[in-house]
């Protein structure tokens, strides 16, 4: 979790490994040195390459859950710029794509669900058995289900609103805020119910399904 102050801006800059980052809170602006703001909401997503000049700036107190592919995470200035050929990708919440069970098999819902059924947004990767893949997970208010999988690493953070996780094992339930983070290895179920709308940033080496109860 990275944490900006209002009104942050950084000078131009590179990294020498390529990050992608999800808004949790604020609004954030990551684009080349001379690009006109764009304010990215709560729950949008980008990339940014490793060796490409950028700035980052933000509006409000931010909050971004960036994840790195392997480490160090070196901030280093423009001089040492390289291109490696992928390309950044800003996407805003508004413009993400979102599937339901009609257009995926990672969506379960059931006749009991009454109409409250998840959504699903594919990021990047392949979503695939044995591949790795980012995904967000729309998750309705009212709703009651579960997260299964067999991938052999599940990773869960929550971007927006407030997951109640039922703790495996134990007869309690864990009211997760954005930010909080879950995950499993291997095959696991996941007990899951909302009050509010909420969103879920899912990493994974391998494949899960929503289903609704």
């Amino acid at each position: 979790m990275v944490k900006f102050v209002d009104g942050f801006s950084s000078p131009p800059h590179i990294h020498n490994i390529t990050y992608r980052g999800v808004v949790i809170a604020g609004g954030l602006h990551n684009d080349d040195p001379d690009a006109e703001p764009m304010w990215m909401p709560v729950g949008s997503y980008w990339t940014q390459p490793s060796g490409e000049v950028h700035v980052t700036a933000v509006r409000g107190d931010s909050v971004a859950y960036v994840e790195i592919q392997e480490g160090p995470y070196l901030v280093q200035p423009p001089s040492e710029a390289f291109d490696t050929g992928e390309r950044p990708v800003n996407i805003d919440a508004s413009n993400l794509v979102w599937l339901n069970e009609s257009d995926t098999s990672w969506i379960e819902a059931t006749e009991s669900s009454g109409g409250i059924e998840p959504e699903i947004a594919f990021l990047w990767g392949q979503p695939a058995a044995d591949q790795v893949s980012g995904t967000l997970v729309k998750l309705p208010a009212g709703f009651t289900g579960k997260f299964m999988t067999a991938a052999s690493t599940f990773r869960a953070v929550v971007i927006r609103g407030q997951l109640h996780l039922h703790l495996e094992g134990k007869d309690k339930i864990a009211a997760l805020v954005p930010g909080s983070y879950f995950g499993s290895e291997g095959e696991a179920t996941h007990a899951i119910a909302t009050d509010e709308e909420t969103i879920v940033y899912v990493r994974t080496e391998g494949t899960y399904r929503v289903e609704a109860k």
